[in-house]
């Protein structure tokens, strides 16, 4: 072969691998993320949704801790009903994707079709058209999660804002046993008979419900957050007596705080937050049933800790159960030692460990002088240094100056051991947002 004829087919070669790529750029590029024949249905296609290749940092916007099984939900689970849940973003992002969880089953769970779509905005079910997305799992439109497992969806395009509310809808058709829930979402989230997924006006969503059901965390591909704050905590965390649907926890304040300071210039990193606290959590012990409901703090750190992705810092807020719920008096070096432990691991993982001292609780029907001893002599601990990497002192921000084993009436819900909105407020206020920065290792 002459120089001058391998020239001629190395170009021909190249002209033709030219033309097969553009081919199935065209071909991708006119796929919708559906799995042809993979429906014979009349459900519309929104175009395609599947996310591109992106620049970005996956990070937690929103999560939420599976706490147990449904009671009423032993046996047929909720076959033939639409569940959409309502979620708040923390952070904005370009592309999503969805955790389902059904840890608490007893059979497998067949989710047949599910959406994510941006709310409308006025507290009801309806649906941005415009932003209703078919989630995929795995290029199928449904799946099936084994008893005990979870699954995550297929990232779709969608642009979600920042504090915007989200919808999250599944269809199960079949009985699946307990459903794996939330008890104490604060936000009202709705029911409706039948596939009603990709329904936009939110009519035939007649049921509300204070649950977060199967899903446990909406991720954002965001360029506005780098890393993932953890609030890790029992209810004070998961904000119990906050107002219903108005975000008062203090991890959704600290959040706001963070991003307005990050806008006025302030050198802090750039982190979205994620609630991860459950009503009644203790450091070291477990709720009953098989897998145990109510997990403990050490049982479930890695699931809802530290495995979120972009994790950066973890904020820890136990403690105050284990003295309330032991039936003997609690032990402080036993719950010393078990927030040690919590340390330790995100340590190992490279996160960084900011722990709360424990508020008061005189008044509640559980107080006695011996256990406020004991929670006294853990925040000694904590106040030493010898736990935590940085400190945040919640029990010095909200207690009564006048009898400081007492909340500050003001700060009261009025049950004495749960903040009031106000008191939510200034339990993020009083957070040093330069701690998230990183304090160094506390000597364990």
């Amino acid at each position: 072969m002459t120089k001058r004829h391998g020239y001629a087919v190395l170009s021909a070669l190249v002209a033709l691998v030219v033309a097969l790529s553009a081919a199935i750029y065209v071909t991708v590029d006119a796929d919708d993320g559906t799995p042809r024949g993979a429906l014979g249905d009349n459900r519309p296609r929104h175009g395609s949704h599947a996310a591109p290749a992106s620049t970005g940092t996956w990070v937690g916007a929103w999560a939420t801790a599976p706490v147990g099984g449904e009671p009423g939900t032993e046996t047929a689970g909720l076959a033939g009903r639409s569940v959409r849940n309502v979620v708040h973003t923390s952070v904005s992002g370009t592309s999503a994707r969805v955790t389902l969880s059904n840890l608490y089953g007893q059979s497998a769970l067949t989710i047949s079709h599910a959406s994510l779509a941006l709310a409308l905005g006025d507290g009801s079910a309806a649906a941005d058209a415009e932003t209703m997305r078919r989630l995929t799992f795995d290029g199928a439109p449904g799946v099936v999660i084994p008893a005990g497992g979870q699954t995550v969806s297929d990232a779709v395009h969608l642009t979600v804002p920042h504090g915007a509310d989200v919808l999250i809808t599944t269809y199960s058709p079949t009985p699946s046993g307990p459903v794996t829930y939330h008890p104490r979402a604060r936000q009202i989230s709705y029911l409706a008979t039948g596939d009603r997924t990709e329904d936009t006006t939110g009519t035939p969503y007649t049921g509300q419900t204070p649950y977060w059901r199967y899903v446990t965390a909406l991720d954002l591909l965001s360029n506005e957050a780098t890393g993932t704050v953890v609030a890790f905590g029992d209810s004070l965390t998961d904000g119990v007596t906050s107002t219903t649907g108005a975000n008062h926890r203090w991890p959704d304040i600290l959040s706001g705080r963070l991003r307005s300071a990050l806008q006025s210039g302030r050198q802090l990193p750039r982190y979205s937050v994620v609630n991860e606290g459950i009503s009644g959590n203790q450091v070291l012990a477990d709720g009953l049933g098989r897998p145990a409901e109510n997990q403990s703090g050490l049982g479930r750190f890695g699931r809802d800790a530290l495995d979120r992705p972009g994790a950066k810092v973890v904020v820890i807020d136990l403690g105050i159960n284990d003295i309330l719920r032991n039936p003997r008096l609690a032990d402080p070096d036993r719950i010393v030692t078990g927030l040690r432990t919590l340390v330790r691991q995100a340590h190992a993982r490279g996160l960084e460990a900011v722990g709360a001292t424990l508020m008061p609780f005189q008044g509640h029907r559980g107080y006695t002088p011996a256990r406020e001893a004991v929670r006294q002599q853990v925040n000694a601990q904590i106040r030493a240094g010898s736990v935590y990497d940085a400190v945040v002192d919640f029990d010095k921000a909200l207690r009564d100056p006048y009898d400081p084993r007492r909340l500050r009436p003001e700060y009261d819900s009025g049950d004495h051991l749960h903040p009031s909105d106000l008191g939510y407020r200034t339990m993020a206020e009083v957070f040093d947002l330069r701690t998230l920065k990183g304090a160094g290792q506390a000597e364990l």
